[in-house]
């Protein structure tokens, strides 16, 4: 039924597995190996074609450039502006409505969590005008609220697919029992439901952190000017109008990438908590 551990496959198996791995590796890094390099890279080197080989000296100063030429610390600003209203406010909803679809029965249960779940199937792109024509009406477009409102009610649905499913594989007795006790629907979810939803508000926060700020289609979409834009879109300007500074965008690749990997780094213990729970008894 489980594929059989390496260790104990044949030995033209292991010796397969050991070739295969570090080559599928370098394969996978190579891309964000020659964005970090070209990131250290001097602009002569480019103007001359020296793309991929050993850069002439490395100028650690372009990531000061990225700072000092453009407004890169306004972008990561509006990114957090963004990405941070979203994640509280689509997973405080999910949490709701997940809640709701996986403990309460009522005739249209399962065709709202169709509704839910549908949504996700939706090709975005078709989106584009009518949500732009809304924001329009509604005075939201080129605003940050714009942005926050519209990831908020886009993530929604997959939050709550993540919540539903979670809540559903919980032991139902302890909501029975709570309620046998006459608590309160709301303090049954405050205090014993959420608690046991750690585990699945760290993950789910750590992959909606990374969509909403990895987000460039509707970033460029929706926002225009410089004061709302998030790093995603505001990458775009570091080249200049007849020169194409790609090592200034690398240096500023670079620096858009880190947050996410900071917090998956500082959201780590919450996954391995979550990997854990129930597997020990006692």
């Amino acid at each position: 039924m489980f594929p059989t551990p390496v260790a104990n496959a044949s030995a033209p198996t292991r010796v397969a597995y050991k070739v295969a791995l570090p080559v599928s590796l370098l394969v996978w890094l190579l891309p964000l190996i020659g964005v970090m390099v070209t990131s250290i890279r001097p602009g002569s080197d480019l103007a001359m074609g020296n793309y991929f080989g050993v850069p002439s000296s490395f100028e650690l100063g372009n990531y000061l450039t990225v700072f000092q030429n453009t407004p890169m610390g306004l972008f990561i600003l509006n990114s957090f502006k963004v990405t941070i209203p979203t994640v509280i406010g689509a997973i405080a909803l999910s949490c709701l409505t997940g809640y709701a679809l996986a403990t309460y029965k009522f005739k249209a249960n399962l065709w709202l969590f169709f509704m839910f779940v549908a949504g996700n199937f939706v090709p975005f792109q078709i989106l584009m005008v009518p949500v732009r024509d809304l924001t329009l009406k509604m005075g939201l477009y080129d605003t940050v609220t714009g942005l926050v409102l519209f990831h908020v009610a886009f993530q929604t649905g997959f939050c709550t697919l993540f919540m539903r499913n979670f809540i559903k594989a919980l032991p139902s007795e302890l909501i029975e029992a709570a309620r046998v006790e006459g608590v309160s629907e709301l303090r049954i979810f405050w205090y014993v439901v959420l608690p046991l939803m750690r585990p699945a508000i760290a993950a789910l926060s750590v992959l909606i952190f990374t969509f909403i700020w990895n987000d460039f289609f509707w970033a460029t979409v929706l926002v225009q000017g410089t004061h709302a834009m998030p790093v995603t879109g505001g990458i775009i300007s570091l080249n200049g109008q007849w020169v194409a500074q790609w090592h200034l965008v690398s240096a500023g690749s670079v620096v858009a990438a880190m947050p996410p990997v900071i917090m998956f780094f500082l959201m780590q213990k919450h996954f391995i908590a979550g990997l854990t729970l129930g597997a020990t008894k006692g």
